[in-house]
């Protein structure tokens, strides 16, 4: 059986996002009724200058309006297990219970496919289990146990490394929360590589939202995971403020 391939394409996003972000930001300061502002024609190139401060003030509750929903294949029932701790958003998740994973896919983690043994070994027992998993079926169905309700049972041996496909929607506050932990190098590497790839989508689609999005060290300047952790790709906030003082003269 091949090796799951990370694909994500977007399904659809919210209409005329500029204008709403617009009209319900303005909303908050407006004596004029929101409706007239979404209707009102102004150039875009002035929405986007609007909501790029928007997005920087940290004024993010407008951003809810709008939202984006992805297809997602090729990723592990590991990382849908972190990915659904994102409590604001829709999901929907190829079932084990209705969908039969007799020739399931699965994902190889890079620490072990760099290592020819390793990988030799980590398919060997991913075929163990899939010949496991067509065995019960089989006892199953001499029982008359057949369908879902085998399925339901012979799931229990099936590894985390199982392939599965989702559907995500999140709002655009929520995804900017979700690339500020996701993106960060101290994510583990099949999330961050979803979401890095989510990303790119959204900064495409909506770059006055998304032009600045990703890990959280590049909004703040440094990196607030602390020395055990940090990847050094900005420095730790300690560091910073002894730098600021340094300069000082302090």
């Amino acid at each position: 059986m091949p090796e799951a391939q990370l694909r994500v394409k977007l399904l659809q996003m919210t209409e005329n996002p500029l204008s709403l972000i617009y009209a319900a930001c303005r909303q908050c300061y407006s004596t004029s009724f929101a409706g007239d502002i979404f209707e009102k024609e102004i150039d875009d190139k002035k929405k986007e200058s609007f909501i790029k401060k928007v997005v920087e003030s940290g004024h993010e509750s407008p951003l809810e309006h709008v939202k984006f929903t992805f297809a997602i294949e090729g990723v592990s029932r590991a990382l849908t297990h972190q990915l659904v701790r994102h409590r604001i958003a829709s999901y929907s998740q190829q079932s084990q219970r209705y969908v039969k994973e007799e020739d399931f896919e699965y994902v190889i983690p890079p620490s072990i496919k760099e290592s020819e043994e390793l990988r030799i070994e980590f398919v060997r027992i991913m075929e163990e289990i899939q010949a496991g998993y067509k065995k019960i079926l089989k006892r199953f169905e001499k029982k008359g146990i057949v369908g879902e309700k085998a399925n339901q049972d012979v799931r229990y041996i099936l590894p985390q490394a199982t392939e599965t496909k989702i559907v995500v929607t999140m709002n655009c506050r929520e995804l900017l929360h979700f690339f500020e932990q996701r993106c960060c190098m101290r994510a583990q590497w099949e999330i961050r590589n979803l979401a890095n790839e989510m990303l790119k989508i959204c900064k495409s689609h909506l770059p006055a939202v998304f032009s600045n999005a990703g890990p959280k060290c590049e909004k703040l300047g440094y990196c607030p995971e602390g020395k055990k952790f940090t990847c050094r790709r900005y420095p730790l906030k300690e560091e910073l403020v002894r730098n600021k003082k340094l300069a000082k003269g302090d």
